[in-house]
Protein backbone atom coordinates (compact mmCIF):
# COMPACT_ATOMS: atom_id res chain seq x y z
CA UNK A 1 0.00 0.00 0.00
CA UNK A 2 1.14 3.29 -0.52
CA UNK A 3 0.10 6.39 1.42
CA UNK A 4 0.45 9.87 -0.23
CA UNK A 5 0.03 12.43 2.81
CA UNK A 6 0.02 15.23 0.25
CA UNK A 7 -2.97 13.75 -2.01
CA UNK A 8 -5.58 15.40 0.10
CA UNK A 9 -5.68 18.83 1.49
CA UNK A 10 -3.53 19.26 4.61
CA UNK A 11 -0.55 20.86 6.72
CA UNK A 12 1.42 18.05 5.37
CA UNK A 13 1.59 19.36 1.78
CA UNK A 14 2.32 22.93 3.38
CA UNK A 15 5.39 21.85 4.80
CA UNK A 16 5.94 19.47 1.77
CA UNK A 17 6.24 22.62 0.12
CA UNK A 18 8.52 24.80 2.26
CA UNK A 19 11.04 21.79 2.32
CA UNK A 20 11.44 22.33 -1.60
CA UNK A 21 11.50 25.92 -1.24
CA UNK A 22 14.93 27.65 -2.52
CA UNK A 23 14.45 30.86 -0.78
CA UNK A 24 13.50 28.77 2.92
CA UNK A 25 16.19 25.76 2.29
CA UNK A 26 18.99 27.95 4.15
CA UNK A 27 16.78 28.14 7.87
CA UNK A 28 18.10 24.47 8.70
CA UNK A 29 15.61 24.92 11.66
CA UNK A 30 13.13 25.42 9.59
CA UNK A 31 14.07 22.36 7.23
CA UNK A 32 14.30 19.89 10.11
CA UNK A 33 11.49 20.76 12.20
CA UNK A 34 9.46 20.36 9.03
CA UNK A 35 10.63 16.95 8.70
CA UNK A 36 9.96 16.34 12.29
CA UNK A 37 6.48 17.64 11.48
CA UNK A 38 6.01 15.07 8.77
CA UNK A 39 7.39 12.63 10.81
CA UNK A 40 4.62 13.26 13.49
CA UNK A 41 1.19 13.38 10.57
CA UNK A 42 3.04 9.98 9.47
CA UNK A 43 2.73 8.35 13.20
CA UNK A 44 -0.54 9.41 13.71
CA UNK A 45 -1.34 8.34 10.09
CA UNK A 46 0.50 5.02 10.96
CA UNK A 47 -1.55 4.73 14.68
CA UNK A 48 -4.87 3.94 13.11
CA UNK A 49 -3.54 1.15 11.62
CA UNK A 50 -1.79 -0.90 14.56
CA UNK A 51 -3.52 -3.22 16.64
CA UNK A 52 -5.23 -1.53 20.03
CA UNK A 53 -6.57 -2.97 23.46
CA UNK A 54 -9.06 -2.09 26.07
CA UNK A 55 -7.31 -1.01 29.25
CA UNK A 56 -8.91 0.59 32.72
CA UNK A 57 -7.44 3.71 34.05
CA UNK A 58 -7.87 4.98 37.53
CA UNK A 59 -9.21 8.71 37.74
CA UNK A 60 -9.26 10.33 40.65
CA UNK A 61 -12.46 9.58 40.71
CA UNK A 62 -13.30 6.43 38.81
CA UNK A 63 -11.91 3.76 35.57
CA UNK A 64 -12.05 5.11 32.60
CA UNK A 65 -11.89 2.46 29.55
CA UNK A 66 -9.68 3.43 27.07
CA UNK A 67 -8.20 1.90 23.77
CA UNK A 68 -3.84 1.55 23.84
CA UNK A 69 -1.19 0.70 21.77
CA UNK A 70 -0.80 -3.22 22.09
CA UNK A 71 2.62 -3.37 21.83
CA UNK A 72 5.09 -0.63 21.13
CA UNK A 73 6.97 -0.35 17.30
CA UNK A 74 10.60 -0.10 16.68
CA UNK A 75 11.56 3.00 14.86
CA UNK A 76 14.87 2.62 12.62
CA UNK A 77 15.96 5.15 10.97
CA UNK A 78 18.84 5.31 8.00
CA UNK A 79 21.85 8.09 9.00
CA UNK A 80 22.32 11.12 8.89
CA UNK A 81 19.35 12.25 7.13
CA UNK A 82 16.67 10.77 8.44
CA UNK A 83 17.15 11.78 12.07
CA UNK A 84 14.63 14.71 11.76
CA UNK A 85 12.33 12.81 10.53
CA UNK A 86 12.73 9.99 13.16
CA UNK A 87 12.71 12.31 15.88
CA UNK A 88 8.42 13.15 14.43
CA UNK A 89 7.90 9.56 14.96
CA UNK A 90 9.69 9.51 18.13
CA UNK A 91 7.88 12.66 19.50
CA UNK A 92 4.59 10.71 18.81
CA UNK A 93 5.86 6.90 19.54
CA UNK A 94 7.64 7.78 22.17
CA UNK A 95 7.82 4.83 24.49
CA UNK A 96 9.26 2.61 21.10
CA UNK A 97 12.22 0.72 20.78
CA UNK A 98 15.06 2.55 18.30
CA UNK A 99 17.16 0.90 15.69
CA UNK A 100 19.77 3.08 13.55
CA UNK A 101 21.41 2.05 10.32
CA UNK A 102 24.18 3.78 8.47
CA UNK A 103 23.77 3.31 4.87
CA UNK A 104 25.13 5.42 2.41
CA UNK A 105 26.04 6.06 -1.63
CA UNK A 106 29.55 5.82 -1.72
CA UNK A 107 29.97 7.18 -5.30
CA UNK A 108 32.49 6.30 -7.55
CA UNK A 109 34.61 7.96 -10.22
CA UNK A 110 32.34 7.15 -13.31
CA UNK A 111 29.63 8.65 -11.22
CA UNK A 112 27.84 5.37 -10.31
CA UNK A 113 27.78 4.88 -6.58
CA UNK A 114 27.17 1.60 -4.72
CA UNK A 115 24.80 1.56 -1.19
CA UNK A 116 27.33 1.53 1.57
CA UNK A 117 25.81 -0.33 4.92
CA UNK A 118 28.39 -0.12 7.70
CA UNK A 119 26.71 0.46 11.42
CA UNK A 120 23.43 -1.19 12.63
CA UNK A 121 21.95 -1.21 16.13
CA UNK A 122 18.69 -2.53 16.85
CA UNK A 123 16.49 -3.93 19.29
CA UNK A 124 14.87 -7.57 18.85
CA UNK A 125 13.24 -7.45 15.77
CA UNK A 126 11.36 -10.50 16.13
CA UNK A 127 7.30 -10.18 15.34
CA UNK A 128 7.42 -6.87 16.01
CA UNK A 129 6.47 -3.64 13.65
CA UNK A 130 9.46 -1.98 12.22
CA UNK A 131 8.83 1.96 11.31
CA UNK A 132 11.81 2.73 8.56
CA UNK A 133 12.16 6.69 8.01
CA UNK A 134 14.17 8.16 5.25
CA UNK A 135 13.18 11.95 3.71
CA UNK A 136 14.53 10.87 0.62
CA UNK A 137 13.09 7.55 -1.25
CA UNK A 138 14.97 8.22 -4.68
CA UNK A 139 16.15 4.98 -6.28
CA UNK A 140 15.15 2.31 -3.02
CA UNK A 141 18.34 0.85 -2.94
CA UNK A 142 19.66 2.16 0.40
CA UNK A 143 16.38 1.01 2.00
CA UNK A 144 15.76 -2.12 0.34
CA UNK A 145 18.92 -2.41 1.82
CA UNK A 146 18.52 -1.92 5.27
CA UNK A 147 15.01 -3.98 5.30
CA UNK A 148 17.19 -7.35 4.03
CA UNK A 149 19.67 -6.51 6.83
CA UNK A 150 16.73 -6.20 9.40
CA UNK A 151 15.37 -8.99 8.41
CA UNK A 152 18.24 -10.63 8.69
CA UNK A 153 18.40 -9.80 12.40
CA UNK A 154 14.64 -11.10 12.89
CA UNK A 155 11.37 -11.81 10.77
CA UNK A 156 8.97 -8.29 11.36
CA UNK A 157 5.34 -8.59 11.93
CA UNK A 158 5.00 -5.33 9.77
CA UNK A 159 7.17 -3.09 7.70
CA UNK A 160 5.73 0.79 7.12
CA UNK A 161 8.22 3.01 5.14
CA UNK A 162 8.20 6.97 6.23
CA UNK A 163 9.84 9.31 3.27
CA UNK A 164 8.87 13.07 3.18
CA UNK A 165 9.31 12.86 -0.73
CA UNK A 166 9.07 9.41 -2.81
CA UNK A 167 9.55 8.83 -6.45
CA UNK A 168 7.47 6.40 -8.33
CA UNK A 169 10.85 4.73 -9.73
CA UNK A 170 12.29 3.98 -5.62
CA UNK A 171 8.08 3.45 -5.33
CA UNK A 172 8.47 0.06 -7.40
CA UNK A 173 11.75 -0.82 -6.83
CA UNK A 174 10.26 -1.30 -3.00
CA UNK A 175 7.41 -2.86 -4.35
CA UNK A 176 9.24 -5.96 -5.68
CA UNK A 177 11.78 -6.33 -3.11
CA UNK A 178 9.75 -6.09 -0.13
CA UNK A 179 5.88 -6.09 -1.39
CA UNK A 180 4.18 -6.73 2.04
CA UNK A 181 5.71 -3.05 3.27
CA UNK A 182 3.14 0.03 3.13
CA UNK A 183 4.80 3.57 2.34
CA UNK A 184 3.91 6.36 3.80
CA UNK A 185 5.16 9.78 2.18
CA UNK A 186 4.96 13.34 2.12
CA UNK A 187 5.00 13.61 -1.23
CA UNK A 188 5.54 11.61 -4.61
CA UNK A 189 7.34 12.91 -7.62
CA UNK A 190 7.82 11.15 -10.74
CA UNK A 191 11.37 11.57 -12.39
CA UNK A 192 14.73 10.61 -11.23
CA UNK A 193 18.04 11.63 -12.94
CA UNK A 194 21.05 9.40 -14.31
CA UNK A 195 22.55 9.77 -10.83
CA UNK A 196 20.30 9.06 -8.58
CA UNK A 197 18.34 12.15 -7.40
CA UNK A 198 14.40 13.28 -7.32
CA UNK A 199 13.21 15.28 -9.57
CA UNK A 200 11.74 18.45 -8.28
CA UNK A 201 12.42 16.72 -5.33
CA UNK A 202 14.33 19.09 -3.08
CA UNK A 203 17.95 18.46 -3.20
CA UNK A 204 20.18 16.41 -0.58
CA UNK A 205 18.03 16.19 2.47
CA UNK A 206 21.31 15.75 4.79
CA UNK A 207 22.97 18.32 3.74
CA UNK A 208 20.13 20.92 3.72
CA UNK A 209 19.68 19.73 7.61
CA UNK A 210 23.00 19.40 8.95
CA UNK A 211 25.33 21.24 6.42
CA UNK A 212 27.71 19.98 3.48
CA UNK A 213 29.38 16.88 3.95
CA UNK A 214 32.78 15.44 2.28
CA UNK A 215 31.86 13.68 -0.56
CA UNK A 216 32.69 10.06 0.03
Amino acid sequence: MIVNLSQQHSLVSNWVGELRDVTLQNDRMRFRRNLERIGEAAAYEISKVLPFVEKEIQTPLGIAVHKVLKEQPVLATILRAGLPLHNGLLNYFDQADNAFISAYRKHNKDGSFEISLDYVSCPELENRVIIVSDPMLATGASLVKTIHFLKEEGNPREIHIVAAIACSVGIEYVKREAPSATIWCGDIDEELTAKGYIVPGLGDAGDLAFGTKVQM
